[in-house]
């Protein structure tokens, strides 16, 4: 699934490449990505004009404005496990942005498209997903933080809002459940997913299958600052990039040429230790919270005296 640092790249490809351009039609290929009745589709969303671009978690917002109306728009994209957004361009270059497959280089609208849009210069943004779990909603501007998904989020992992007191309160009110679990639980932070948790707890020297109230104060603090670090990475690094990932800057999503142990399991950890020294454990992979996570176990290690309980 694209993650936030995925989501934050295609967002800010897109502002640069969709603001102001005007919504000339919309082709709804598979209706349960776009549930809106067609008098919707012609009066609220046709005509209108792209103010600009935001993101909650790992939600893109395209916020719309319309002379002809009185109440503002925005419509909401959720990629899920298979969307992605692929802009074509009247001149036929292309920027494409979510989880990768072959539709971001080939002929498109193709079998995975389920929305088209067109724009008044030509431009086309296809909305494609294999799975059909993804979806687009529009709804009122002032309403978007009252949608229900984007309500139950926490705080930003890069805003002021997200602080290690925050995180603490997190941590004690779910004591016994993996530290994994709860950093992927969306009210603690929005839009930490499996890969970026487990960069952060490896940053932080944390095993991922700790329960949370066995963390010192220090720790807790240790792994807020590794949260923001490892997400500030992402961006900076436009995301992930398993195959052919190519982000909507028109640029291959490389951190995972950084990561410091997702997918790296069998591989010796490169992490430096005191002195200068490095690693060199090998990187395993375990479940926790039904997830596949990747540690190393000597940076990682589980405390002796909770050893037993593991």
């Amino acid at each position: 699934m694209p993650e936030l640092p995925e989501v934050e790249t295609i967002c800010r490809g897109l502002d640069r490449l969709l603001v102001g351009r005007v919504i000339a039609a919309v082709q709804v290929d598979w209706a349960k990505s776009f549930a809106l009745d067609a008098e919707q589709l012609q009066s609220q969303v046709i005509g209108s004009q792209v103010q600009s671009l935001d993101r909650r978690a790992k939600v893109l917002i395209i916020n719309l404005a319309n002379p002809s109306l009185t109440t503002r728009y925005s419509l909401l994209f959720h990629l899920k496990m298979t969307g992605q957004l692929v802009l074509v361009k009247a001149g036929g270059e292309r920027f494409a942005g979510g989880h990768p497959t072959e539709s971001m280089a080939a002929g498109l609208p193709d079998r995975s498209t389920r929305v088209t849009f067109t724009f008044d210069n030509g431009d086309r943004l296809f909305f494609n997903d294999q799975r059909k779990f993804g979806w687009i909603q529009l709804v009122e501007t002032d309403q978007v933080e009252n949608h229900q998904l984007i309500a139950r989020l926490g705080p930003e992992p890069l805003s002021p809002d997200f602080t290690a007191e925050h995180l603490a309160s997190r941590v004690k009110r779910h004591p016994k459940a993996p530290i994994k679990a709860v950093i992927l639980d969306q009210s603690t932070v929005a839009g930490v997913g499996n890969i970026y948790a487990d960069e952060s707890l490896h940053l932080a020297r944390i095993h991922p299958a700790r329960p949370g109230g066995s963390l010192k104060p220090f720790e807790i603090k240790r792994l807020h600052g590794a949260i923001r670090d490892i997400m500030t990475l992402g961006i900076t690094y436009g995301g992930t990039s398993f195959t052919n990932y190519v982000n909507a800057l028109g640029k291959k999503g490389d951190y995972l040429s950084r990561a410091r142990v997702f997918r790296r399991q069998g591989q010796p950890c490169t992490a430096l230790l005191s002195r200068g020294q490095v690693c060199g454990a090998i990187i395993e992979k375990m479940r926790v919270a039904g997830r596949g996570t990747h540690y190393c176990p000597r940076c990682q290690p589980w405390p002796k005296a909770t050893k037993s309980k593991l």
